[in-house]
């Protein structure tokens, strides 16, 4: 018999289950197909390379020229180097054409592609799993509390399936693939749940870190052992008085140049020059293409190019640190090909389990309405059959 205990956490996983379950499959299935991405695009798709030339990168201005050429209006704070045999990329606001992404040779500025992040099949993944396609603010509370409900549902599911005897633990450990087919679904919602259930939780609290400011500061506070580091949440300003009384033209080369000498490994750099009058020119250099777990950044006087800060991997703090591979981590990217593997195929069993959990609840629910019709018709049975008073 199942004791009040385990009766009342069945109760609470099934109806967060009901609750949660169709965007915890919508989001466990978009992010199962945005794993391999970048490994997909880069197969489909030319533009995401180019040939490798014997010579350095052309300068952001010039990317930044040419990519606003003919675009009365448009601005772009956003240009990338993503790498050797990779393309360079501005990001362009267009009043008539919206956001465009604009990918360039880096060695010859020539533009190689334009389209817009909405259009780009995988980007509209990412905003499905992101935000459920609703407006940023509403969607990602949306995904947020999802979310929680669905940690909350892997401890209670682990509860549920933990076994009572010794003798019992082998058969949960496996799936009795030569049973009933309700049998086989049963084990595939609880040995594959209790089997993803810590890599799941991990992708789930580095997503709900995406979400929500309290968890990225709740994970930064914790790897630092609540110790603070107030030097890391300076925002470091340019001098506007000197607003229209400098030639600026030139001083995006020269941040950008310096942050190459700075980091002289760095594979990729995101360039961030911040239009407003006190805004800075910000430069992150990342140690592998295509990556964000080890970086060094960078802050430049946006009117003269002086060094504001300069903030390496190896200065950062634990907590910096952990945030800077959020996303790494929440790919699987942060071990490589292995890592990618095993966030696809957790990823593709979270999507399941609400289907399957669906399908045992049904099963459960007709074999309670049989059971109910059973016995009525046996009363009805025995009455008939009872000597008349």
């Amino acid at each position: 018999m199942m004791t009040l205990f385990k009766k009342t956490i069945l109760f609470i996983h099934r109806w967060l289950g009901f609750i949660s379950g169709l965007v915890v499959f919508i989001v466990s299935i978009t992010g199962c197909i945005f794993c391999f991405q970048d490994e997909i695009q880069d197969a489909i798709h030319s533009y995401r390379k180019v040939e490798v030339q014997n010579k350095p990168y052309i300068a952001p201005s010039i990317l930044k020229a040419e990519a606003l050429k003919g675009r009365k209006g448009a601005t772009a704070s956003y240009i990338y180097y993503y790498g050797i045999g990779r393309p360079a990329g501005v990001l362009v606001t267009d009043k008539k054409e919206g956001l465009l992404f604009v990918y360039q040779n880096p060695y010859t500025a020539r533009i190689t592609h334009t389209e817009s992040p909405a259009s780009n099949f995988f980007v509209v993944v990412e905003y499905i799993h992101l935000y459920l396609l609703l407006p940023a603010n509403i969607g990602s509370m949306v995904v947020g509390i999802s979310v929680i409900i669905f940690v909350v549902l892997m401890i209670t599911g682990i509860v549920l399936w933990w076994p009572k005897r010794k003798s019992d633990r082998k058969r949960s450990f496996t799936i009795k693939w030569n049973g009933r087919w309700r049998r086989v679904n049963y084990d595939l919602h609880n040995v594959l749940g209790f089997y993803a259930t810590s890599v799941a939780i991990i992708l789930a609290i580095t997503g709900l870190s995406i979400a929500f400011d309290w968890v990225r500061e709740g994970i930064y506070a914790t790897a630092n052992l609540g110790k603070a580091h107030p030097e890391e949440k300076v925002v470091f300003k340019s001098d506007s008085l000197l607003n229209g009384k400098m030639d600026t033209t030139q001083v995006i080369n020269k941040a950008y140049l310096a942050a190459k000498a700075g980091s002289p490994n760095a594979e990729m750099f995101l360039i961030y020059d911040d239009a407003t009058k006190a805004g800075a020119v910000g430069i992150t250099a990342y140690a592998q293409a295509l990556h964000y777990y080890k970086s060094d950044s960078y802050t430049f006087d946006k009117y003269t190019g002086k060094l504001l800060n300069r903030t390496p991997h190896d200065q950062k703090s634990a907590g910096m640190k952990m945030n800077n591979m959020n996303y790494d981590i929440h790919v699987g990217q942060i071990l490589g090909l292995p890592g990618k593997i095993i966030a696809f195929l957790v990823s593709l069993i979270c999507a399941s389990l609400p289907v399957t959990g669906f399908i045992v609840w049904l099963g459960k629910r007709k074999k309670s309405k049989s059971k109910k019709v059973k016995t009525v018709v046996h009363r009805r049975t025995v009455r008939q059959h009872l000597p008349a008073k």
